[in-house]
C-alpha cells in the first residue's frame, strides 16, 4: 500500500485590513478581511520539512498591507487580482494563488444634520465577497455577498409536498419567507465594472425575491439566479445558498386572542437549507475557480 500526499495549499487566513484615505479633509475607509493561499511544488515542506520553496504566510499578509498603501483599494475584485498576480508572476515557485476577500461596509455618522468627515457607523446590510484564482489555466473572479437578511410578510406558499407517517407540517398558502442569502457568481473576464455590476446584481435579486409569488424557496432561488444571468452575459454561473429562517404562528388563542398571521415566533434552528447552482449551457470552464482556501470558504 502506498500513502501519497493529495491536494494541498497554504496561506494566511483572515488578515484584517483597514485602509484609511487621509489625503483630503473628508477621509474614506475600506475595511477588508483577506485570505491568501498558494499552490505549487510544496510537497517537500510536507514530506521532509524542506521550506526552500515556501513563501512565508507572514509575507503573504505583509504583501496585502503593502498593496493597500501602494496600489490602493478600489473594487475588492481588482485588489484580489493584483495580489494573486503578484504571487504567481513574481514569486518563482508559486504556480497558483487564491485570494478571498470579505468587505465590511461603513456609513458616515451624521452630526447636527451634516455627514462627518472622519466618523463612521458600521453598515450591516450584507458582507460583500470576492474570490480570485490565478494559475496556469487563467484568471478567475468570483464575486458575491453573504448574510443579506431579507424577509417578506406574504407572497409565499408551501403546499403539495410529499407526506409520510412522520409529516406534521401543515400546508400554507400565506406565510412569511425569510432568509440570509449567501450568493456567489463567476465572471467571464477580468476587466469589468465590478462595483456597478455588484450593485445591480443585488438589486435584481431583491426585486425577484419581493415580486415573485413563491411556491417554494427553491423556486425563488431559481428566479433570482436566472434573472441575474439574463441581465449579465458577463456572468457564467451563480450559486445561491439560503437558510430558511422559519417564522411560526404563536398560539395566543389560549389568552382569548385571535392570531390572524400577525404574531410569530422566529426560530433560529433547526432550519431548512436550500442551495442551487444556475449556469449557462455554454458557460466557460471554471478551472480551479471554486476550489476554496482556508478561512473564508
Amino acid at each position: 500500500m502506498a500513502i501519497i500526499l493529495g491536494d494541498h495549499q497554504y496561506g494566511k487566513a483572515e488578515s484584517r485590513l483597514v485602509r484609511i484615505y487621509r489625503d483630503q479633509p473628508r477621509h474614506e475607509i475600506r475595511d477588508l478581511n483577506v485570505t491568501t493561499a498558494l499552490r505549487g511544488p510544496f510537497e517537500p515542506a510536507y514530506l521532509i520539512g524542506d521550506q526552500s520553496n515556501v513563501l512565508p504566510t507572514d509575507t503573504q499578509k505583509n504583501t496585502a498591507y503593502a498593496f493597500a498603501k501602494s496600489r490602493g483599494i478600489e473594487a475588492i475584485e481588482q485588489f484580489g487580482l493584483d495580489l494573486a498576480r503578484r504571487f504567481v508572476h513574481d514569486i518563482d515557485p508559486v504556480e497558483g494563488a487564491r485570494v478571498e476577500i470579505e468587505e465590511y461596509a461603513w456609513e458616515r455618522a451624521t452630526v447636527d444634520g451634516t455627514e462627518h468627515d472622519h466618523t463612521w457607523l458600521r453598515k450591516g446590510q450584507e458582507i460583500r465577497t470576492a474570490a480570485i484564482t490565478v494559475d496556469a489555466t487563467g484568471e478567475y473572479v468570483i464575486a458575491g455577498l453573504k448574510d443579506l437578511v431579507i424577509l417578506k410578510s406574504t407572497g409565499s406558499e408551501f403546499a403539495g409536498f410529499l407526506v409520510d407517517e412522520y409529516t406534521t407540517l401543515p400546508e400554507t398558502h400565506d406565510r412569511i419567507m425569510a432568509t440570509a442569502l449567501d450568493v456567489k457568481w463567476r465572471y467571464d473576464g477580468t476587466e469589468l465594472a465590478w462595483d456597478s455590476i455588484y450593485a445591480d446584481v443585488k438589486k435584481i435579486m431583491i426585486k425577484e425575491f419581493a415580486s415573485l409569488q413563491s411556491l417554494a424557496l427553491q423556486q425563488t432561488l431559481w428566479h433570482m439566479g436566472t434573472a441575474v444571468l439574463k441581465a449579465y452575459p458577463q456572468i457564467a454561473e451563480i450559486r445561491l445558498k439560503a437558510p430558511n429562517k422559519h417564522h411560526f404562528d404563536y398560539d395566543i388563542g389560549r389568552f382569548g386572542l385571535e392570531n390572524r398571521g400577525e404574531v410569530f415566533i422566529a426560530a433560529d434552528r433547526p432550519y431548512g437549507l436550500i442551495e442551487a447552482t444556475i449556469t449557462r449551457d455554454d458557460a466557460s470552464d471554471a478551472g480551479e475557480a471554486w476550489r476554496f482556501s482556508a478561512g473564508l470558504a
